[in-house]
């Protein structure tokens, strides 16, 4: 944590959005390296540009079934006057044995398999009678139904120009051309290419390992009876999916009660497999506010082990907030507030970005924009702080979903988007421009 942090009249104070995420965002680092096979890595971060060893395709090769044949030979070819070759052999995929095509001559050839030497160009199959001495057709015959299909003759019924159907040597990349850079994320389509140009492994940031539990004595897991005075567990739930949709290797940890040594049993347990840990709930000012009460003494922050400052931040939702480092690894951890409006806004703001850095990346906040407020009436907002409503955005426009109650989930599934009210405007009229962050 900063000196800010270590502070101890620092948490009496109002602190902005910005200093609590500049707090975060300067003790959060990137994982270190590691060297993971291509499946592993996929949803990481590169730390080396990567280079083309070999060019893409290797050898100059076939896009269609057909015949490779010389231009000459079918210049001028129709099905009033076709071209009759001499079928020399077959060219397959993966062949290594090459024929070598004459004046006169075919070689029958499939898709993917190298341009044999002495051939222009291809003509598909379906400008051709297939060797069969007929009309066009429309596919080859199976080489087990029909093995004598690579000899005999075949007609040409259309002309192709030079290198038709012909898929050049490094047409995709060329050896030595640089493929893939330093900080680019990993997706199937890297991992692709990755694959094709004979990478087996690769050099990344691993994927943070997140650990997310609740609290609160009164949750029950989805699936249970219900009994009186209970709710259902959304908090861990909506934590671990966005922790995942962030890049994160996400651990659900179900709800802990209100019990200090017990929620700081779990938090230890919890330490072998997390970089980063999330709880949610119990940092209020209540009597049961048990993550309070478990974390505030969790070590000094200047002493091995770090330790949790609790928050008042000038924001809503989400005024209460902790923040620290715990364990013999410093792991950092986020305390978010319990209200489930309250728990996902703080996510966004603070608990993104802190898992986008560990990936290291440099871009780790969600993209922002600006958009004509479309309501009924005025939107009021408290003096001095900072409000995030619920919003629909599409088309240059945003409408609020919902009021702006911390309890109200339903509006959050509806919303795409978060409209920011600054901490010195108390109202905001239809049809001004606000400040939008994009979820979606």
């Amino acid at each position: 944590m900063s000196s800010a942090g270590h502070d101890s009249a620092a948490a009496d104070r109002l602190w902005s959005v910005e200093e609590h995420l500049e707090d975060v965002l300067t003790t959060v680092r990137p994982l270190d390296p590691i060297e993971l096979p291509l499946l592993d890595a996929q949803g990481c971060v590169l730390v080396e540009d990567i280079m083309v060893p070999v060019s893409l395709p290797p050898f100059d090769n076939s896009s269609m079934d057909g015949y490779a044949v010389r231009v000459a030979d079918v210049a001028g070819a129709s099905e009033d006057f076709p071209a009759v070759l001499d079928v020399v052999g077959d060219m397959a995929a993966g062949a290594a044995d090459l024929v070598q095509v004459g004046p006169g001559q075919a070689a029958r050839i499939m898709t993917g398999a190298p341009l044999p030497p002495g051939a222009e160009t291809v003509v598909p199959v379906e400008w051709t009678d297939g060797g069969l001495g007929q009309g066009p057709v429309q596919g080859m015959r199976a080489r087990s139904l029909a093995p004598q299909g690579g000899t005999g003759q075949v007609r040409v019924f259309r002309e192709a120009p030079a290198r038709a159907h012909v898929r050049d040597k490094g047409s995709d990349v060329k050896a030595g051309s640089l493929a893939l850079e330093a900080g680019t994320v990993l997706g199937p389509p890297q991992i692709a290419l990755l694959a094709a140009i004979g990478r087996n492994t690769v050099r990344v940031r691993p994927r943070p390992r997140v650990v997310v539990l609740s609290t609160g004595s009164e949750l029950v897991q989805p699936g249970e009876d219900l009994g009186t005075g209970r709710i259902y567990d959304a908090n861990s739930f909506a934590l671990a999916a966005a922790a995942r949709d962030a890049g994160a290797l996400a651990y659900r940890v179900g709800a802990v009660a209100d019990d200090a040594d017990t929620l700081r049993s779990v938090v230890e347990d919890q330490l072998v497999r997390a970089d980063l840990l999330v709880t949610s709930g119990g940092v209020s000012v209540g009597a049961y506010d048990v993550v309070k009460e478990a974390l505030s003494h969790a070590g000094d922050a200047d002493e091995p082990g770090g330790g949790v400052e609790f928050r008042r931040l000038a924001m809503q939702p989400g005024k209460p907030q902790g923040f620290g480092t715990i364990g013999p690894d410093h792991t950092p951890l986020l305390a978010l507030p319990g209200n489930p409006v309250s728990s996902y806004v703080s996510f966004e703001l603070f608990v993104r970005p802190a898992i986008r850095t560990l990936m290291g990346l440099q871009d780790v906040h969600r993209p922002t924009t600006r958009a004509r407020l479309t309501a009924d009436e005025p939107l009021s907002s408290p003096k001095g702080r900072r409000q995030f409503l619920r919003g629909r955005h599409a088309d240059g426009t945003v409408r609020p979903v919902g009021g702006s109650g911390s309890h109200l989930i339903a509006a959050l599934a509806r919303a795409n988007a978060l409209i920011v009210v600054p901490e010195d405007t108390e109202s905001v009229a239809p049809g001004d421009q606000v400040e939008v962050i994009l979820l979606g």
